[in-house]
């Protein structure tokens, strides 16, 4: 195995060979509905999994936080049952069957609660980037996007503001182009952003989010409308990308590349313990630019790669023969 960037100390963290398989695991598309395995369909049993599934929930909209300490949260699981929206059991056809139970929360429901647990301000995502251009070609100010910055905020998410001197070509931006992402990531620490350029009655929207763009049209009747619209479609997407964990803790091989000093791999580690979907890692191997480490994580690796890549420090990397998904560390 070459070294020829980083240096050999990056070995001495632990070369172990043979990791765990990685887990099957079960996502669903919104951060308050959960999918749980039960053994039959009896009272006590749904019981028992919506008091799982609310715990799972409020990791997820607390960002990631155990909030099983916080007075008042056995007496939460307890009312589990009151906060349901709705739930469906599907069986395998088996003898015996088996059964898995989908639980949906009421959204306000839990957001009040994560609110009386004490957390509504720790574990949060990293803020969206609003770049929006008006249909004569400026930079939306701050005051100029009330209505897009109250509908992203309706849904859990905090938004930054550009400034119009200190933005890169954008784009390269809206193509994800890792340079010009880097620049984001050093100007306005993250790596969520939305794009914006109205017209008359409609509005052509970019995000970026994972390293990755997504491009849609829409059409309304005014402004109001067209923010309204943007700031729901911007969150429900963030939500399905960001908001994902698995029913048991994933383990799996990543791969980081563009790593070009020990302190780039230094930061590296501290980013990714800095994640609380992330239980443990060591390093197994370096080639190049790049390590390759073992991750145990609350949610798949892929959607760890998302995870990571909204706080603006990496992006997806190419594939790597031997890893389960793949970062390229941004500079």
């Amino acid at each position: 195995m070459r070294l020829s960037r980083l240096p050999i100390a990056i070995l001495l963290f632990g070369l172990v060979l043979g990791l765990v398989p990685v887990a099957q695991a079960q996502t669903a598309t919104s951060p308050y509905t959960v999918v749980v395995p039960v053994p039959d369909t009896s009272a006590i049993q749904r019981n028992q999994a919506f008091q799982a599934a609310l715990g799972q929930v409020l990791v997820r909209v607390s960002g990631g936080q155990d909030l099983s300490s916080k007075n008042g949260y056995p007496e939460a699981m307890q009312n589990a049952a009151g906060i349901v929206k709705q739930f469906q059991y599907q069986g395998d056809g088996g003898n015996p069957p088996t059964f898995t139970l989908t639980v949906t929360f009421d959204q306000g429901a839990v957001q009040r609660l994560v609110t009386q647990l004490g957390a509504t301000t720790a574990g949060v995502k990293p803020p969206l980037l609003l770049i929006v251009k008006g249909s004569d070609g400026h930079l939306l100010s701050q005051n100029e996007l009330g209505g897009l910055t109250g509908a992203v905020g309706k849904r859990g998410y905090q938004v930054s503001y550009a400034d119009p001197a200190q933005l890169p070509d954008l784009g390269k931006l809206a193509d994800a182009d890792p340079a010009a992402l880097s620049a984001i990531s050093r100007l306005y620490h993250t790596g969520l952003v939305l794009i914006g350029n109205l017209q008359a009655n409609s509005a052509d929207w970019t995000l970026i989010s994972g390293g990755q763009s997504q491009h849609w049209n829409a059409q309304g009747g005014n402004q109001d409308a067209l923010f309204a619209d943007a700031g729901k479609t911007a969150a429900d997407r963030l939500g399905q990308a960001l908001n994902v964990i698995a029913t048991s803790d994933v383990n799996g091989k990543l791969w980081v590349s563009g790593l070009h000093s020990a302190m780039d791999y230094a930061n590296l580690l501290a980013t990714l313990r800095a994640d609380p979907s992330v239980r443990s890692l060591y390093t197994v191997g370096a080639q190049d630019d790049g390590v390759l480490l073992a991750v145990k994580a609350g949610m798949p690796l892929d959607n760890l790669v998302t995870n990571l890549s909204a706080g603006g420090r990496v992006i997806e990397g190419s594939s790597h023969d031997g890893a389960d998904a793949s970062l390229r560390w941004l500079h």
